[in-house]
């Protein structure tokens, strides 16, 4: 069970963990963190996931068809790799992707304009938990791999309804913690061990590597994340599982 709901109080764990240093702000210390490992990013992403993240990532795309979006919001964009796969499964009129890493953005706008798609996508740098557009103004909002490193998911969340126009529909993937037998086990180990040493042979940043497993660990999933996004506001809120747990996509829509 949840605690309370307190929109200027509330705490979750993974916004407590930062980077590199437990002083300051967490949002500049994960812009510098993706700033500096974007060249090996989009590599580490698919080799750490062994490539099911792809199927994840269609999958939460999948559950917008029926809607039929033409206004897209991507949050946490990143490289652009969700962008690029929501544009070319829904052909929307226009998708916005914002992020706040400069760095990411730079290899995302590379990969846009390879696509041939600058026409539909711009990515653009912003604060997800102050998004400068206008209300009511987007049919669907993802975020793929991003909400763990929301430095107030609370907010996030409310930023995200606010744009949203009635009806409009949120998709949310993110990586999660298996707390089964055997699954708990071995990807602890695997993000205990493997994935920093990896990180670090491949991206030459341990500690991103290593801050990466902490926050999927720390960051609310399941019913709890369930409770979370309705108490933000949304409604027809529900999760489903995939790959033994190691991934969750939450659907949720704005009341009419």
């Amino acid at each position: 069970m949840c605690p309370p709901y307190e929109p200027d109080v509330m705490t979750y764990k993974q916004e407590t963990i930062k980077p590199y240093n437990a002083e300051g702000d967490k949002a500049p210390q994960v812009e510098q963190m993706f700033d500096g490992i974007a060249h090996s990013y989009d590599l580490l992403n698919h080799m750490l996931s062994f490539g099911i993240d792809k199927r994840w990532r269609k999958a939460a795309v999948k559950s917008l068809r029926p809607y039929a979006p033409q206004e897209v919001l991507d949050v946490a964009t990143g490289t652009g790799d969700f962008a690029l796969l929501t544009a070319r499964m829904l052909r929307p009129q226009r998708l916005l992707g914002i992020d706040l890493s400069e760095g990411m953005l730079s290899v995302g706008r590379e990969k846009v304009k390879k696509a041939g798609l600058s026409d539909v996508i711009e990515l653009r740098k912003a604060d997800c938990l102050q998004l400068p557009l206008d209300e009511a103004s987007f049919d669907a909002i993802t975020v793929a791999y991003g909400v763990r490193n929301f430095s107030d998911l609370d907010k996030g969340l409310r930023e995200m309804l606010r744009v949203l126009r009635p009806g409009g529909r949120l998709a949310i993937v993110e990586l999660a913690s298996p707390r089964r037998f055997p699954m708990k086990q071995l990807f602890g180990f695997y993000a205990k061990c493997l994935m920093p040493m990896l990180g670090r042979l491949v991206s030459k940043d341990r500690s991103a590597y290593a801050y990466l497993p902490a926050t999927m660990a720390a960051c609310p999933q399941g019913e709890e994340m369930v409770n979370i996004i309705r108490k933000a506001g949304f409604d027809e809120v529900k999760a489903r599982q995939f790959t033994f747990g190691l991934s969750t996509l939450y659907t949720a829509a704005k009341p009419l």
